[in-house]
Parts: structure tokens; sequence; C-alpha cells
């Protein structure tokens, strides 16, 4: 049994792989690769561009693949969505499709947008949001370098953002958003109702998940006197109790906990007051819920 699994090729692809090895999994590819190798006897794995990965997937080309719900939604395809991965290429989270006009346009709304000329890769969405809008507009394909379009050659462009900055580079403004997007885990469904493959699917989810969930957590170990033991629990946030044992040392236990990243800064100096000690903080590659 192999699962064919399609990843994106382009700029999510150093995320996706940075992500997979976290999950476990090492993925290598040339620069001019579309077939990678892995190190996984029961993955093949092809690289192709997220806008089309949904398509593929749909027609049982790949058992499995990564994309954007905007794709999936753009190509209308009919999939099963295993699982939500927040992530993108410049870190986690959502990314959006909005409506940017320039600056000095004088399109103020979505209702200014009736009659005019909107450049966008993603078409039918970008129609499909007229339409619920009650504004008819020309929506055009655009192949790339959308935002140099405006305003000489359209007067509107529908494009994809995860900052905001190269729009704002460009001087333009945005005036809606049209839909907002994560990546997500999908399979084939003849695919998904293989025993075999969907087991396989179904691990390759979980451990992404678990690497995802794994950012935002680091391991924390210390020591403490039985005296000092209640406080500092009381104190200590974790994500069920933390884990205590008593050392060798009469009187002292050791704990260790997960802890959200981003209070470690403020826990270590009251964790110190409190009377711990041998303190160390720890990465973590994944956290399973």
């Amino acid at each position: 049994m192999k699962v064919v699994l399609g990843l994106p090729k382009g700029s999510l692809q150093e995320a996706t792989f940075a992500l997979f090895k976290k999950a476990g999994w090492n993925i290598s590819s040339g620069s001019r690769s579309y077939f990678p190798t892995v190190n996984d006897e029961e993955l093949s794995i092809i690289l192709i561009r997220a806008q089309e990965i949904s398509r593929y997937v749909e027609e049982g080309v790949l058992d499995a693949g990564l994309t954007g719900r905007d794709w999936i939604e753009e190509n209308a395809s009919d999939v099963y969505e295993v699982i939500e991965l927040c992530y993108a290429k410049q870190g986690t989270g959502r990314v959006r499709w909005v409506v940017a006009v320039p600056e000095d346009s004088p399109i103020k709304s979505i209702k200014d947008l009736e009659g005019k000329r909107i450049a966008t890769e993603a078409v039918n969405m970008t129609r499909k949001f007229l339409a619920h809008n009650n504004v008819k507009a020309d929506v055009e394909f655009s192949w790339g370098a959308t935002e140099v379009k405006v305003p000489r050659l359209v007067d509107a462009i529908v494009e994809l953002t995860e900052t905001g900055s190269s729009l704002m580079a460009n001087n333009l403004r945005i005036l809606t958003t049209v839909m907002e997007s994560t990546t997500r885990l999908i399979a084939n469904k003849e695919s998904w109702k293989d025993g075999a493959k969907r087991r396989k699917i179904e691990n390759i989810a979980l451990l992404l998940d678990g690497a995802l969930h794994a950012e935002s957590k680091v391991g924390l170990k210390l020591n403490i006197a039985k005296e000092n033991l209640e406080p500092l629990l009381k104190l200590l946030p974790a994500l069920r109790n933390p884990t205590v044992s008593e050392l060798a040392q009469p009187g002292w236990y050791a704990i260790d906990t997960v802890v959200d990243e981003a209070v470690v800064r403020k826990l270590m100096p009251e964790l110190k007051k409190r009377g711990a000690e041998g303190i160390i903080e720890y990465p973590l590659n994944k956290v399973i819920y």
C-alpha cells in the first residue's frame, strides 16, 4: 500500500517541508524536482501548485493533498476534508483574499465596483462574491503580478495576502475581504473508503496537527521542595496536570509540564521566587491531544 500525497510547490513549500520534518518525515527535493524523496515507504509525494491539488485529489490522481480552502472553493472540488492545518508561509494563521484598489481610487465600497474591471487568479470565487453582493463587474483571470495592473489595466484586483505588506508597498488599499482561508489536508473520497489508505492519511493528520500545536508550546522541568510544592502547582499552568515525581533527595520533587511559550518569560521569575530550582525549558516537536 502506498499513499500518493500532493504537496504545494511554491510559496508554501518550505513551510510545508518544515512542518513535515517536525512531524517525523524528512522530505528532500532538488530545486527543479517535482518528485521528492521521503523517509516513508508508504508515501509517494508529488509537488504540484496548490491551485491544482484539489482537482487531482478529486480525480483520484492523488490519494490526498495539502491545499488551501480557497482553492477547494475555487475549483468546486468534491473531496473529503480531513483536517484544518493553520499554517502559512510566514507562520501560523489565516490568509485572506481581498479586494484592493489604488490609494487614490474613487472606489470606496463594494457597490462602487459595478461595471468595473477586476483582475484575479480566483475568478470563480470573485464572481460568486460579487453575485452575492448584487454587483456586476468584468472579472478577468490574472497570470501573475496582479498588483501592478491597477489602475492602468484594471480598476481593482482580488489578491491573496497574509500580512498586507505587498499591497501597501504597491500603494494599494484593501476595500474588503472576499474570504479567509487556511491549509487543509484533503482526501479522495474513494481513497478515504480504503481502510489502509485511510489509516495512513489519519496518521498524517494526527502528527501534522501535533506538530502545529507544539509550535506554541514548550516543556518545563524544575525541582521544588515539598513545603513549596502546593503553592507552586497553583501558579503553574499546564496542558492537563503537571507530572510530579519524588526525587531521591528526601523532601524534594521534580515537576515536568507543558505550557504556552508566550507565558514563559513571566512565569520563570515567579517560579524562581516560589523556590523552584534547576528550571529547564525545552522545545517540543509534537503535542497530541
